[in-house]
């Protein structure tokens, strides 16, 4: 296979590039004028404050993976009967009734 074109158009294809490859001749750089390029002192604020809050959220980011647990899976069937085994053996404590003290419903005026 070959990557040539044919005579016919070869010549319309190069001309197009040559003139799509020029440099505007009239003063016009294309919204290039003689600041183009250069960075202001604001800019440079915007940047740093930029990196200030990245490293912030990188440092909350951190924290917040820390506290995920190492696998999501179902623990153990086993586990759920250890743990009635254990409420089991805990004495159960009643609730005390709440007192009927007669000063408990005054105030001090």
């Amino acid at each position: 296979m070959s990557l040539t074109l044919p005579a016919g158009v070869a010549l319309p294809v190069t001309a197009s590039a040559l003139v799509l490859t020029q440099q505007p001749g009239n003063g016009d750089n294309g919204g290039q004028g003689e600041d183009f390029g250069k960075s202001s002192p604001v800019g440079f604020l915007v940047l740093i404050l930029f990196l200030i809050a990245v490293a912030f959220l990188v440092r909350s980011m951190t924290k917040h993976l820390k506290r995920v647990p190492a696998s999501f899976d179902d623990p153990p069937a086993e586990e759920p009967a250890e743990q009635e085994k254990a409420k089991a053996a805990e004495p159960e404590v009643a609730e005390k009734p709440a007192s009927s003290d007669s000063s408990a419903g005054k105030t001090d005026s």
